[in-house]
């Protein structure tokens, strides 16, 4: 009897299974108590009140500013760093951009510019580059942005100058000490966590709104990147190189200057690439608080809908991108290419003492000469652009409205309002404990305790409706972010040729600023939330569709040849073999796409959004609701943190090996 029980003994239902029941029984609990609790202990804000939280914070920015010029923290600290960050910005920009007293133009006039950045170009990278740099910065002229993109210049570049002081000799640190690479990992993790918005609110509260806060707050933002990804240069360096020198007598700064630095070279370069797109976008978004540059120009227009001159703007934020990305990537190939001798061209060094020449001429003719010095023209092709944006918008208006509404209206009916109003009309305690219940069934109790203690604060914030909205609108992008990287992704990890079709453009899209995505859907959709969620889905698509490909693209072969001699066909082979194998991927690609989307969905705000957004756009602009301004922003982070617990922990799941602890 006991044999044949032990015979028929059912096998254990996958953990995985459990936790999808798990899971489906916590929606549909959820669904009958929303049904029979609607509405009840919403926490609802209206726009113009305020909690008691948001008024001792007002309070708090009217005591700073008081005593700003008297209290020794400010005096001795946080004025000093924002004089030293002034000082280089103001210098920075009476070089290029702005002209300093005694002068009616900037000590470097446009030709000394594109002089400059052609030969900085053609010496880093190569003679294509340089072209590209040549025209991209003329055209900035032909749009009559000329002042505007070099203040864009101006605070990117010394934002990048500091954050590479500071972030480099940092990622070399932790690079060469796993204590330090430890204790820096987590804090790394949380400030790219954080979307952009949030860097600008406490900011604005210790430097005020200008352009020495926006740099504080690029060079904030851009610093990660330098960091992690100059340490995983350093680590990356075989360790029996390091071994070999060390056992030659090198000391440890030779086996740094010598072995280190010179073998990780073309990644610290692309560390520099990564800051200087990061920085990029941030001062785009910088305008918020009184930046100078493109991305005022972009922000101004976007509130009062003028496209074309959103467009402009835009475009010439995406030509500065493509110019600097090419040109770090070209220094990248390089800084390779020079560590092997016989690659170096004997008539390099000639022409580039030619060059400089050449350059140093145009920078003197442009520092004395108005016409070298002030662009000619009036920006005709920026007319011309401006207005070929508005003709194809008011086209697209009159023309695509029907199908543009007509899929506004359907996702939105049928998927962004249903899942809202689950969220803000359920109790607030029923939805926190849903989140809390999900957050501990998926990633584990770490995850659900971080989880409990992000809902508990975001009760705190008083903003919770809003939070719920903004966490509608992200799940909702994130679904459709998701569905669209899984198609193409596994388009594009089965077919080597649809991968070196599509990479190359998911790699520029990447290097636009999210302020630019705005621009064609606000003509398409009009202000609405629904724009703003169009504009995180093709935000945050590349990095998902890179993800999936490299997960499928990873799935050994043998077993998808053997999965084909076992007679599955293509679908059978996707479904049952290659995402199952992925899976860790996929869950990896759901982080980074949440991320996204919630950066995204923030700076929508702009265009209607709503909720968060819109909240921390108007702390910046109405004195009265910088408290709830900042509170929103802190909100932001409380749901950017639980995300990425969640989807972090989640993952670790997925690609545990079975039976192993």
């Amino acid at each position: 009897m006991a044999v044949a029980a032990s015979g028929t003994r059912e096998r254990p239902v996958p953990l995985r299974l459990r936790r999808r029941a798990v899971v489906a029984s916590i929606v549909v609990l959820w669904l009958v108590l929303f049904a029979l609790l609607r509405g009840r202990q919403t926490l609802a804000l209206a726009a113009a009140d305020l909690t008691s939280l948001h008024r001792w914070l007002n309070d708090v920015n009217d005591t700073i500013g008081a005593d700003r010029n008297s209290n020794p923290l400010f005096l001795y600290f946080f004025n000093e760093i924002r004089l030293v960050i002034d000082t280089l910005v103001t210098f920075v920009q009476t070089l290029v951009s702005q002209p300093p007293d005694g002068r009616p133009v900037p000590q470097i006039g446009w030709l000394g510019v594109v002089a400059v950045a052609g030969y900085v170009s053609w010496a880093l990278g190569n003679w294509r580059v340089a072209l590209l740099a040549v025209a991209g910065f003329t055209f900035f002229g032909l749009q009559g942005l000329w002042q505007e993109s070099m203040d864009t210049l101006a605070l990117t570049l010394s934002a990048v100058l500091v954050a590479l002081l500071a972030g480099i000799p940092l990622g070399v640190w932790a690079g060469m000490s796993s204590r330090v690479n430890r204790v820096v990992t987590p804090v790394l993790d949380f400030m790219q966590t954080m979307p952009t918005f949030v860097y600008l609110a406490p900011l604005t509260l210790f430097f005020l709104i200008g352009p020495a806060s926006a740099t504080i707050a690029t060079l904030v933002y851009a610093a990660p990147p330098a960091v992690r990804i100059t340490a995983h240069a350093i680590r990356s360096v075989p360790a029996t190189t390091v071994e070999a020198a060390e056992s030659l007598g090198s000391t440890r700064a030779q086996t740094l200057t010598k072995v280190l630095l010179p073998m990780s070279r073309r990644t610290v370069v692309m560390g520099v690439n990564q800051t200087i797109m990061a920085a990029l976008s941030m001062v785009t978004i910088a305008a918020l608080i009184d930046a100078p540059g493109l991305g005022k120009t972009v922000v101004q227009a976007l509130q009062s809908l003028d496209v074309g001159t959103a467009f402009n703007a835009g475009l010439a934020i995406v030509v500065m991108a493509i110019v600097l990305d090419r040109v770090t990537t070209a220094a990248a190939v390089r800084s390779e290419r020079t560590r092997h001798p016989g690659a170096r061209r004997r008539w390099r060094g000639p022409l580039l003492g030619a060059g400089a020449v050449a350059a140093a001429v145009a920078v003197w003719l442009s520092h004395t000469y108005v016409w070298a010095a002030e662009f000619p023209g009036e920006g005709g092709a920026g007319r011309s652009l401006a207005s070929a944006a508005d003709t194809v918008t008011t086209w697209a208006q009159d023309h695509l409205s029907g199908l543009t509404n007509g899929v506004r209206d359907v996702l939105t009916t049928t998927l962004l309002n249903p899942f809202q109003t689950l969220l803000t009309d359920s109790p607030w305690w029923l939805t926190g404990l849903v989140l809390v219940a999900l957050g501990g069934v998926l990633g584990g109790i770490g995850a659900g305790a971080t989880a409990a203690v992000c809902v508990g604060l975001l009760v705190g914030t008083g903003l919770w409706q809003d939070a719920m909205t903004t966490l509608a609108s992200t799940a909702v992008a994130t679904l459709l972010v998701m569905l669209l990287g899984v198609t193409v992704g596994v388009w594009m990890g089965r077919s080597a040729l649809a991968d070196r079709i599509v990479r190359p453009g998911l790699d520029a899209a990447q290097v636009m600023p999210p302020f630019v995505y705005l621009v064609p859907f606000l003509a398409l959709f009009g202000a609405s939330r629904f724009t703003a969620i169009v504009a995180a889905v093709v935000y945050a698509a590349p990095v998902t569709m890179k993800i999936v490909a490299d997960g499928v693209r990873g799935v050994p072969a043998t077993t998808v040849e053997a999965a084909t001699a076992a007679g599955s066909g293509t679908w059978q082979l996707v479904t049952k073999v290659q995402l199952p194998m992925s899976r860790g991927a996929l869950v990896l690609a759901t982080n980074q796409g949440l991320i996204y989307v919630l950066s995204m969905v923030v700076v929508g705000g702009l265009v209607g959004a709503g909720a968060l957004g819109y909240d921390v756009v108007a702390g910046f602009s109405q004195g009265e609701l910088y408290g709830k301004g900042l509170a929103a922003g802190l909100a932001i982070v409380l749901l950017g943190v639980m995300f990425d617990r969640i989807t972090q922990a989640a993952a670790g799941r997925t690609t545990r090996v079975p039976g192993r602890r």
